[in-house]
Parts: structure tokens; C-alpha cells; sequence
């Protein structure tokens, strides 16, 4: 049975939650340990503070009042956790800004949460040019690195700040940040987020479930500006005291490995597609990873069983998979590594209650397919500037999710995929995730997709799009798939066709695109 979802007045309502991520750490001995290793070095929780108070009185010194926002656009270092939380200590709303928009994107998103300012890297900066002035609200740019002639140098400024800063009084409810939605089905949305959703996920997820401690090291491949990443290299460490290890480069895998071997994290938090790489290669199979490791986390997109049996006969410990949302901050959906099971989402993390419902919004029975619904402390307040997305996403108490799932005879919730990309094949539902998941099982097979393609009499059938490790591809390793699918599957479930492709088209955030895989032509894979 899930619990109850934890009484809000657990937090005082004076609640600023730099105070618990930051100060309390000083608070209680803990100045000297390591918060985070980045491009730089090791910064201190007390260096860490100190640079948190100087951003604090930078933000006020611009002239920036209680609950504006800024924009930061930065890479994964210790300026990230230093503007973020220096702008909660100032009554700053911050606003995490994904580093691989469009100019198009940020001129939306910069206008949408109206940022007084931005602290964008130098190397992030050319897609912002020529948005200052298009902009009224935006007053102040600051760059980490070199600086142009019309913006600030931020670590000059953050040097001139006084080291010492008063905290802004704020209640566990307001509004501490906001994050924006990937844009795969159209323009970003803004999600506002409470002080006390940090701390709520904290507690439930990242000691609840993952069981940190102060003597943790983390890293996490995905980065800081996800709702998922900044979960896993910046609200669970300084939650408990531990370290984070912050990489700025893109997680290829070798880096992704070499960082393993070099920091020896005790917790990995990844992707599948990720996980599967760092597992396809003969060469990256045989290097020893972190020797320290004792689990391994992953989000983001459905985890193929084959994938977390071959990552803990690897490396030895479990990967756990885990559903969350930016809407919802990060997990609430997970396997736990005392109760794992590959294959499926696992149970409702403690303190969150799941539903499943058709689309007249009646619980469906067990083993029925329908719409997953949650809820929980760390919900978001609503949409940015969408109050009819709001309503029909955040209702009575409850956040839909638009995923669809069933729960099995063990109590375990099973992905069917987006309710939007489920379809019937003769009259009968046909779940993607399942027929990736058989493909996978191929040896021949890197990555798959399925979506639904009509056939000459207009019937909707199954199209799988296939990255292929090694093998080459031809006709008969089509039908080589084909046979190997329908030997684990229902007849209805199997592909009707196979495309072979290089890559799949992805977003920004790393989801497949699967309204462009609906757009492949017949042949135009191999």
C-alpha cells in the first residue's frame, strides 16, 4: 500500500531551502567536506557558501527585487549550484535554461518567464546574440568567460561581492525556480517549482529510496538544467552532505567511463541509450569503471530488461529504473535496489500515490491499460502563462501524466508508452515499449522504435525502425527480426515492417522524436 503523502507542515512556513541545501552543512560541521568536483577542482561546502552569498549580493547589486527572475544558461560546474542557489538566497527566481536550444527557443523562453538577466558561459553565448535589445525586460548579461563589450564578466563581479548575505524570507510555497519542458511537441512550457519540492524529493527519493549519505559520491550524465539531473548532482548531494562530480562536455561514453574510473563515484546516474553504449563496445567492456560503484540509476525513457541485466552482470551492482517528470521535479515511479525488477517502472515511490484511469476517468482494473496519474509534495504550481494547459494537466490534486501504463499481478507498473503513441493493430492495443523490448533482445539490434504506419487499406500496423550494432543490413536479417519478434509476441504485436536507419532522430533532451520516424517513407531506411 503507498503512504500517505507526507503533511506539508512537516516544513516550517518560513522556508528558504538554501538554508537546508547550503547552511546546514556549516551548521553542523560539515564546512570542510567536498560538495562538488568540477573542470576546477574541489569546492568545499564552506567555499561553496561563500561563493553562494558573493552570487547573492551580485544578483541584489543589479538591482534585480524579490521573485524576478534570471536566466541561466551554464554548463555543469560549480557556477551552476553558485548562481542557483545565490539567486534562492536573494529571493531570485531562477530559471534553468536547456544549453542546446535554438536562438528561436530562448528568445520564446527568455520573453515567457520575462528575465531581468541571464548568466550564460561563453561558449553558450552565440545563440543569445542579438537578444538583448528585442527584449525589454532583459537588462544584464553575464558571461562566464570572456565577456563582449555589452556584457558583465561574472567572476569579476562575483569577486567584488561581499562574501557575507542575509537570506530573503520566504515560505515553503513560493515559487523558488522554474524549468522548462523539452519543446519535442511544440514550444517549451515553463514549470514553476516550490522551495519546498527540493526538499521533499530529498528526502523521499534520494535517502528513501537510493539510501545517500554524506559519504556518497555522485555522478550523473544527465545535466544540471534537467529536472533529472539537477536531482541527482545537486538537491541529493547537498541533501545529505555528499559530493558531486560535475562533467561540462557532452557524456559520450568513453568520457562517461574515464570520469568513472577517475572520481570512482558510488552512484552512476544515466540514460538507457546511454547505458546500452556504454555496454556495446568490445574495447569499453573490458575497462573497470568505478571499482567504488554500488548502484546505478536510470530515467528519462523506458530501461529494455536486457539492457539492466547485461549493466549489473558488468558492473556488479544494480541499475534501477525510475519515472519521473519535470512537472513532478524528478522520481516518483522507481525499482529500488532491495526490490528490482527489469521489465518494468517498479512501485510508487513512498509519499506519492499513482492511478491508473481510462479516458472518462475511472480507475481501470489490474492488468488494464490507462493514463497514469500522481501525486505529491514536489508538484509543480502550474505552467508559465498557460492557465487552460494547467487545468488540464495539474487536477484536483493530481498530475497527468500522459504515459500510459498497467499494473501486474505483483503490484509492478509496466510502461506502454505515451498515450498518444499507443495505437490498435485489428482492433487490439498495441504497445511500443514492448515490441522495442523484444527487438532488443536481438544481438544484431542497438536501438529500435515502433510506431504505427497504415497499410494499402488504411489499417493502422506496426513500423520498426531499427539501429543495427555490427550486422549488416539486408533483407534477410529483416526477416531474420521479424521471425525473432513473432516468437515472442503476440501475432498483432509483430512489426509489419522493419526500417533500417544510422540513427534515430532525437530532441535536445534525448528523447526519440517519434513523430519523424512516422514520417520515414517506404525503403527509405536499408
Amino acid at each position: 500500500m503507498t503512504p500517505d503523502i507526507p503533511d506539508a507542515a512537516t516544513l516550517p512556513p518560513d522556508f528558504n531551502a538554501v538554508t537546508h541545501f547550503i547552511d546546514r552543512h556549516l551548521a553542523q560541521g560539515r564546512g570542510n567536506r567536498v560538495a562538488v568536483v568540477d573542470r576546477s577542482g574541489d569546492t568545499t561546502y564552506g567555499a561553496l557558501a561563500e561563493r553562494v552569498n558573493r552570487a547573492a549580493n551580485l544578483f541584489r547589486g543589479l538591482g534585480l527585487p524579490p521573485h524576478s527572475r534570471v536566466a541561466l544558461a551554464l554548463l555543469d560546474s560549480v557556477e551552476f549550484p553558485t548562481a542557483f542557489w545565490g539567486a534562492l538566497r536573494a529571493g531570485v527566481v531562477p530559471v534553468c535554461l536547456n544549453t542546446r536550444l535554438t536562438t528561436d527557443h530562448y528568445r520564446h523562453i527568455l520573453a515567457d518567464c520575462r528575465a531581468r538577466a541571464l548568466v550564460v558561459e561563453a561558449s553558450l553565448l552565440p545563440p543569445f546574440t542579438g537578444l538583448l535589445d528585442p527584449l525589454p525586460d532583459l537588462e544584464r548579461v553575464l558571461v562566464v568567460g570572456d565577456a563582449t563589450p555589452d556584457t558583465s564578466d561574472w567572476a569579476a563581479r562575483l569577486a567584488e561581492a561581499s562574501p557575507q548575505a542575509e537570506t530573503h524570507a520566504t515560505h515553503r510555497d513560493d515559487i523558488a525556480f522554474w524549468l522548462y519542458s523539452s519543446g519535442s511537441t511544440g514550444t517549451p512550457k515553463g514549470v514553476l517549482h516550490r522551495h519546498a519540492s527540493l526538499y521533499w524529493i530529498s528526502e523521499l527519493y534520494g535517502q528513501g529510496v537510493l539510501g545517500l549519505t554524506a559519504e556518497d559520491r555522485l555522478f550523473s550524465a544527465a545535466k544540471l538544467f534537467f529536472a533529472y539531473g539537477m536531482g541527482n548532482s545537486m538537491t541529493f548531494p547537498f541533501g545529505v552532505g555528499a559530493t558531486a562530480i560535475l562533467h561540462d562536455g557532452h557524456p559520450t561514453p568513453e568520457k562517461v567511463l574515464t570520469l568513472l574510473e577517475r572520481h570512482q563515484p558510488t552512484l552512476f546516474c544515466g540514460v538507457p541509450t546511454l547505458c546500452s553504449a556504454l555496454l556495446g563496445h568490445r574495447e569499453r567492456a573490458a575497462r573497470p569503471g568505478s571499482l567504488a560503484l554500488r548502484l546505478s540509476l536510470t530515467a528519462g525513457e523506458p530501461l529494455p530488461p536486457e539492457v539492466g541485466r547485461r549493466w549489473e552482470a558488468r558492473f556488479g551492482t544494480p541499475l534501477i529504473d525510475g519515472v519521473g517528470s519535470t512537472e513532478m521535479l524528478h522520481i516518483f515511479l522507481s525499482n529500488r535496489p532491495d526490490d528490482n525488477a527489469y521489465g518494468t517502472s517498479g512501485r510508487a515511490v513512498p509519499g506519492y500515490r499513482l492511478r491508473l484511469v481510462d479516458a472518462e476517468g475511472q480507475e481501470v482494473p489490474a492488468g488494464e491499460i490507462g493514463e497514469l496519474l500522481v501525486q505529491g509534495p514536489s508538484r509543480a504550481e502550474c505552467y508559465a502563462n498557460q492557465p487552460a494547459k494547467s487545468r488540464a494537466t495539474f487536477v484536483d490534486g493530481w498530475t497527468h501524466t500522459g504515459d500510459s501504463y498497467y499494473r501486474d499481478s505483483d503490484g509492478r507498473y509496466r510502461y506502454c508508452g505515451r498515450m498518444d503513441d499507443m495505437f490498435k493493430s485489428g482492433g487490439i492495443w498495441v504497445s511500443p515499449i514492448e515490441v522495442e523490448a523484444a527487438l532488443l533482445e536481438h544481438a544484431a539490434v542497438r536501438e529500435a522504435a515502433v510506431v504505427p504506419r497504415a497499410d494499402n487499406a488504411g489499417n493502422l500496423k506496426p513500423l520498426a525502425v531499427v539501429v543495427l550494432r555490427e550486422a549488416e543490413a539486408n533483407t534477410a536479417l529483416k526477416s531474420e527480426l521479424l521471425a525473432f519478434v513473432r516468437q515472442r509476441l503476440e501475432s498483432w504485436k509483430a512489426p509489419r515492417w522493419i526500417e533500417i536507419v544510422d540513427a534515430l532522430p532525437r530532441t535536445a533532451s534525448g528523447k526519440i522524436q517519434r513523430f519523424k520516424l512516422r514520417e520515414i517513407d517506404r525503403g527509405a531506411g536499408t
